[in-house]
Parts: structure tokens; sequence; C-alpha cells
């Protein structure tokens, strides 16, 4: 796993975070950036905030100007480059921190493919580089840039898969919630998936944007083309899985809100009836309360009298109201 803001030892070269060195049915670990690599396809996975990184990138010979632009510019947007036999790309992921696995702070990936030589580089630690690295260590052999490419490209969106799969979970305990009329999630807690949701779309959307580039872009190598293709697909996929949850999210907060309407207004019609029912009573009590002279009952039985005159009151409103139909 890499750490944040993590340097290499002495010995690894500048920046260097972990690198292999592959060859058919055969990996092996780099210990220097600029060992030879003859006969073999080269992964480095670099730190960008390492100063040491950017002399290496402007100095090693290894990478064309296109690379170079891609790997120190400080433009996040995501956005492909193809010059001769090199693709560059910065892609989007999420950040992560020691103990958070998702921070929910959006990262830049740059990525640059040489038929000899792959650089992943980042400012902070992504969760892709993590899954890369696993699947690297366990079984992967990557012998094209292409390979590499789709390997890449599949760690981000299994990240954003768990992610998506997480929200999913949440939006239907929302659902099975309101169908069994238990306590649903906060209005806010709605929202916050909402936003995450909408977050995750707009980098899908941008990922898609950088293959369709590629896939129209004439000098794009040939080898890789097939797999821009595919991962192209697979991205446009992702989002329709978000689009899914989003569809669905929406329906749980429009019946949420119809529930809640229909709460509102039941209170609304109750409240309506009282005042109703007690408006002729208040007239007969506000009557009774002045102080006039002539006031009727106001012997002994008084009180009585002008009790039975305000329930009467209060009575002869209801069948009123009854035969009106305001009762159901």
């Amino acid at each position: 796993m890499e750490q944040p803001h993590e340097r290499a030892p002495m010995g690894q070269g500048p920046g260097l975070i972990w690198g292999i060195d592959f060859a058919p049915g055969e990996r092996r670990e780099v210990e220097n950036c600029n060992s030879p690599h003859d006969g073999f396809v080269r992964w480095l996975h670099l730190n960008l905030a390492d100063h040491g990184t950017l002399l290496w990138v402007r100095t090693t010979p290894e990478l064309s100007p296109a690379a170079r632009e891609i790997l120190l510019s400080q433009d996040k947007h995501q956005r492909a480059l193809v010059e001769a036999e090199t693709v560059a790309c910065v892609l989007h992921d999420f950040e992560r921190d020691f103990d958070v696995r998702d921070t929910g702070r959006i990262g830049a990936l740059r990525v640059v493919l040489t038929p000899g030589l792959i650089v992943s580089a980042r400012h902070h630690p992504i969760g892709s580089a993590d899954i890369a690295r696993k699947r690297l260590r366990d079984s992967e052999i990557v012998t094209s840039p292409a390979r590499g490419l789709d390997l890449i490209v599949g760690a981000i969106l299994e990240n954003f898969a768990r992610i998506t799969g997480s929200l999913s979970s949440e939006v239907q305990a929302a659902e099975d919630a309101l169908v069994e009329e238990r306590q649903v999630p906060s209005g806010h807690r709605l929202m916050d998936i909402r936003r995450r949701l909408a977050q995750l779309h707009r980098m899908l959307e941008g990922m898609q944007s950088v293959f369709r580039r590629l896939e129209l872009d004439e000098d794009l190598p040939e080898d890789i083309l097939p797999t821009v293709e595919k991962l192209s697909q697979r991205v446009q996929g992702a989002d329709g899985d978000i689009q899914s949850v989003l569809s669905q999210l929406r329906a749980v907060r429009d019946e949420i809100n119809d529930q809640s309407n229909l709460r509102m207004n039941q209170n609304l019609y109750i409240l309506s009836v009282m005042t109703a029912l007690l408006l002729p009573t208040t007239l007969v009590t506000g009557i009774f309360g002045m102080n006039t002279g002539g006031l009727p009952l106001t012997g002994r039985d008084g009180t009585l009298g002008a009790t039975l005159v305000a329930a009467g009151a209060a009575l002869a409103t209801y069948l009123f109201l009854r035969t009106r139909g305001f009762f159901r």
C-alpha cells in the first residue's frame, strides 16, 4: 500500500514508490529508475511531490515531450495526448489517507505509455494504485502498454464500483425502510449520497471523453486501439450503473417527499376541522365575556346555560360539516 507523501529509500531512484520489470512469465522489482531494462516492459509508479521525480522527468531520455508535458503539468483536468508511439493521459481517482480508504477528494493519476516503459504518477496517494499494485504482485504480467492501460483503468473502475456499491446499499436500505415503515435516513444523508453519485458521474463522463478522443486520434498506435475501445465501453457501463442508482435514489426521495406532504396535509386538515368546530364556541364565549348590560343567562344557572349554548353551536357546526362531506 502506498503511503501519503512517501519518499523512496536511497538507491531506488527519485520519488519511486514502486517499480517492476516484466518479461513473459517473469517479474522483478526495480531498484533504480535509470537501470537498463532491455527486453522488459518497465512500470514505474512515481511520487510527483518529490523534487527528484521532477528532475528525473525533465532529464530522462525515455520520455517524449508529450509525456513530460502530461507529467509536469499542473492541469488536473482529464485529457490525453498522443505523440508517435507515446500515449499520455490524466485520469481521475479518489485520494486516500493513512487510515481513510476513501477521502472523497478527487486526485489526478498521470499515465504515460511507451513500447518499453509505463509511468504512473500522482501527487497524493490514490485508491487505484493500491489495487493495481496488489494485482501486479498476485498474478498480473504486463507485457505491453495496452495491458498496462487496461490494468490501471480497471483498477480505477474497481475503486469506483466499490464506492457505488456502498452507496447503492444505503439507497436500498432506505427503500426497504420506507416499505416497512421504519425510520429512513435523514434528508441530509440522502443529499450527500446524491452529491457523491453526481461526483462519480462527472468523473466517469470525463473519462469517457478521454477515451472517445483517443479512439478518434489517427496517431493512436494500432495495438492500443482495441483496448481503448473496450475501456470506453466499460466506463460507459460503470456510468450506467451510477445512473441506475441515481434513478433509484430519486424515486426514494420522491416517495419520502410524498409521505411528508401527505402527513402535512392530514395535520392541516385536522387543524382546519378543529378550528371550524371551535369557532362558534369562541363566538359564544366572547359574547358572554363582554362586560355589557342586559346579557342573557346571568342568573344562578347562567354558566350551565352558556355551556350548553356553546356545545350546541359546536354540534350544529359538526352536523353541518358532516352533511357537506368534510369528514371522511
